[in-house]
């Protein structure tokens, strides 16, 4: 997916709160809390899909232009390099599809620290389009966070999850970053993932549970990680991964669409984002460890419930590809010398999720895709034979004590497409003749034809649909706490409530409240009954879409809020109370020309400081305003 801009200002609010308010304050007498010094917690920022910059570890003398490639240079992102030198930004950027070694002719490797993942190509222009975590650095230092506080994992995004372990020994270096965090500040650490970022994770703790004793996994575990953010999460795949892999995915770059298919289809990890099947699951990793190692002569790469070929489409909205392919083979045809009609009209071929992650889609597709046999090969090379886990299968809760899934939600987003023969030589020989769309209560086409389906009441974040996203209410306890409320600061006279909930696991939960049509609400799913011992919670952000949902100060109020609420001694519920919402900070103050004053005239005053131009910048919390966040015990 696309870098990820402007990320985790939430996470920085939530630390700062935690160093510069309550500094050693008890926290909630339960068994999901953390009982020290708040002020010793760190900060883990795993970043997703495209959100590191590489550089390049080799010297390329580029001809036809006088920027060449050096260590250390720039190769993700380098918008200059890439105009004027794009044959040797390819080199620099592409993998071998069967082995994932480099280019003979140039190497990049991923850059590391907190630089990494703020800006992916520095510049005046250049930075502000190509920004990720800036601004959230820039919150850190506002609100006084320490350095040594905030922890960037950044890894190279284009490798398969064995690769990153085999070559760079990534999971090891991240399992020693939780115990130096541990060691160094005294208390566990906050993770917050993004997008890919959270695959990542998964893995990771799928590895740690062979790397570390079965007895002391989880107590490791509780040692080291307090809670866990996953914003953004294709919990069950996105459909954008297929696509890119068909026709290719430019995300805003000066390149072709054929390029970016290149691209994409030597790096293995896009596949780790391929859609699959939520009643499909893998053998156990973790017990044929332990077992000696089964036979695998009888392996199956997936077992399915009945209710897999009982219902449609794997349980997604619709098919995911529908793909044209000449009813005789295109090469025998042109030998033969034959005409379009003895070649005979196409076929259209239909495949669900389950059809994809098990490499049908690539095995009906090999006498016309080049790209099939190595697809195939990444496929069950590094997926399905993966040494850890399948990474396509369901996730199941982590079993971490605070778990948080935060998604946007009621956006058009694509479910699905039509291919077809484009006429052209690869990489461009598909080209996309439709697609189809998730809106709110129907499934509709680009073309405008009718599209069968299983239309849902709630769409995706434009990225990653509904079904994806919205996994994790699986998490969710038998008895569920649904509170919708708008996302600006409000006084509570628009907020709804439902308590207890009955949810039964694998069916959806959804929140059956008036919405005012100019409002958008953030509604939350939270545990009224719990696992013993965790704690889970669901949030959906109207509107907020899959790469601008880590720069929304709704999010950072309420990461602030619900840490802000964990640590207080007289914190009477699980969770931070919705009624209302007032302005947290002086960029939340604004001049109400109506009324001719600052609004929220109880938070908020006027106060003019030399250099504002305007009346909204001399609006600013009163000097008092901190007591107004007891109301949010």
């Amino acid at each position: 997916m696309a870098a990820d801009l402007k990320s985790v200002t939430a996470l920085c609010t939530v630390l700062a709160v935690v160093i510069l308010l309550f500094r050693g304050g008890a926290a909630v007498e339960d068994e999901t809390e953390f009982h020290g010094d708040y002020s010793k917690l760190s900060g883990i920022i795993i970043p997703g899909f495209a959100s590191t910059q590489l550089r390049a570890w080799s010297m390329l003398d580029c001809p036809y232009t006088p920027l060449d490639f050096n260590p250390l240079d720039l190769v993700w992102l380098d918008t200059t390099k890439l105009l004027s030198a794009v044959n040797c930004w390819f080199k620099c950027m592409v993998l071998d599809p069967y082995n994932q070694t480099d280019h003979p002719e140039c190497k990049s490797r991923p850059d590391s620290g907190l630089s990494a993942i703020t800006e992916l190509d520095p510049g005046y222009i250049t930075g502000p389009l190509s920004t990720v975590w800036k601004e959230w650095l820039k919150w850190c230092v506002e609100f006084g966070i320490e350095a040594n506080a905030i922890v960037a994992v950044p890894y190279d995004w284009r490798l398969s999850p064995t690769k990153l372990e085999e070559r760079d020994l990534y999971f090891h270096k991240l399992k020693l970053t939780f115990e130096t965090a541990l060691k160094l500040r005294g208390g566990p650490s906050i993770v917050f993932a993004h997008s890919m970022g959270n695959n990542v994770f998964r893995y990771f703790l799928e590895w740690l549970r062979l790397e570390i004793a079965p007895k002391h996994y989880f107590e490791w575990l509780d040692q080291h990680i307090h809670a866990y953010f996953a914003v953004g999460a294709p919990l069950l795949g996105s459909v954008e991964a297929i696509k890119s892999t068909l026709s290719g995915v430019t995300f805003g770059l000066p390149i072709s669409e054929g390029t970016a298919r290149l691209l994409s289809n030597s790096f293995p990890s896009s596949l780790w984002l391929m859609p699959f099947s939520k009643n499909c699951k893998g053998d156990n990793t973790f017990w044929t460890h332990f077992s000696g190692g089964a036979a695998k002569k009888d392996k199956r790469v997936y077992h399915c419930t009945d209710e897999e070929y009982e219902s449609k489409y794997s349980g997604w909205p619709t098919n995911i590809i529908n793909i044209e392919i000449p009813s005789t083979n295109i090469t025998e045809a042109v030998q033969a010398n034959m005409t379009n009609l003895e070649c005979g009209l196409p076929t259209l071929l239909s495949f669900t999720a389950r059809e994809l992650a098990d490499g049908s889609l690539f095995k009906a597709i090999n006498d016309y895709d080049p790209d099939s046999k190595r697809m195939l090969h990444q496929l069950k090379k590094l997926y399905h034979d993966d040494p850890v886990m399948n990474p396509l299968t369901p996730w199941e809760r982590p079993p971490i004590k605070n778990v948080f899934c935060i998604y946007g939600s009621h956006l058009k987003t694509e479910v699905g497409y039509y291919f077809a023969p484009s006429g052209k030589p690869y990489p461009d020989n598909w080209i996309i003749t439709d697609i189809i769309y998730e809106t709110e209560g129907n499934l509709v086409s680009r073309s405008g034809t009718v599209v069968d389906g299983n239309a849902g009441p709630i769409t995706g974040d434009e990225t990653v649909p509904y079904h994806s996203l919205s996994w994790c209410k699986n998490w969710l306890g038998p008895k569920v706490n649904i509170t919708m409320a708008p996302q600006p600061e409000h006084d509570g006279s628009d907020v709804h409530v439902e308590l207890n909930v009955e949810h039964e696991h694998g069916s959806d939960i959804i929140a059956n409240m008036t919405k005012s049509p100019r409002v958008k609400y953030i509604t939350f799913y939270e545990d009224s009954e719990s696992i013993t011992g965790k704690r889970t919670a669901v949030w959906e952000l109207d509107k907020t879409n899959h790469r601008n949902i880590v720069r929304s100060p709704v999010l950072m109020r309420e990461l602030w809020l619900q840490m802000w609420h964990d640590i207080q001694p007289g914190a009477k519920s699980k969770f931070v109370t919705k009624a209302k919402r007032g302005p947290l900070r002086d960029a939340d103050c604004y001049w109400d020309y109506g009324k001719a004053c600052c609004a929220w005239q109880e938070y908020c005053e006027y106060r003019y400081s030399f250099g504002d131009v305007h009346l909204g910048q001399s609006c600013r919390l009163r000097n008092t305003s901190a007591n107004m966040l007891l109301q949010y015990i």
